[in-house]
């Protein structure tokens, strides 16, 4: 059994911002599987599926991005899981827009979602992808920038990563990080789009 986390801020207000790329993406894996997050008795909405007879759980936090291990630590009492079958997926400004990084464990890298998942969970050896949305920005606009949405000059550039995402997410259920890490190792995306190198770290 695998858990894939999204992190993101809830509401209409906060749709295909760039704080919100672990919510696109995982909004997509869910449409490709025909799958429906519904609400649970818990802060956050959730579905669940099956690949080859792996079950696993889709979530995504209504705790706001800086909350976020409030919601998987809520999970977690209800549905134990070891920390090596969770997979979050979250926005990275240190990376460009589209391009994707994955990581086997490690801090957050000043990422407040992350944060607040190693603080809650009392542990950082859970899986990420790091979904790039780049730094585009002044001194003190940091906080503008992740709540502004993809614009539409971006939004071509994100299809490919987003893509990727949905084979490293299958990996993953299939066969954990190793199964993602060589998925990843083995991708042809530079040659279909000039970038995305595999990174793994």
């Amino acid at each position: 059994m695998k858990l894939i986390v999204g992190i993101g801020n809830p509401g209409k207000k906060y749709e295909f911002t760039r704080h919100n790329a672990g919510f696109i993406i995982l909004d997509k894996f869910a449409s490709d599987y025909k799958l429906t997050f519904r609400p649970s008795k818990y802060d956050f909405y959730k579905a669940d599926g099956d690949i080859n007879s792996v079950r696993f759980f889709l979530i995504k936090p209504t705790t706001y991005v800086n909350n976020s291990g409030l919601a998987i630590l809520d999970f977690l009492n209800d549905t134990p899981l070891a920390i090596e079958d969770i997979l979050v997926i979250h926005d990275d400004l240190n990376i460009e827009p589209g391009k994707i990084k994955i990581k086997r464990s490690g801090s957050a890298g000043g990422h407040n979602g992350l944060e607040s998942i190693i603080y809650h969970l009392e542990n950082d050896q859970f899986s990420r992808i790091r979904f790039g949305i780049g730094n585009n920005f002044g001194k003190g606009e940091m906080a503008d920038y992740v709540l502004e949405k993809f614009g539409k000059e971006e939004e071509e550039s994100l299809i490919p990563g987003i893509n990727l995402s949905m084979d490293l997410i299958r990996s993953f259920i299939l066969n954990g990080y190793k199964g993602m890490a060589d998925f990843y190792a083995k991708s042809n995306q530079p040659a279909k789009n000039g970038g995305n190198e595999p990174q793994i770290e």
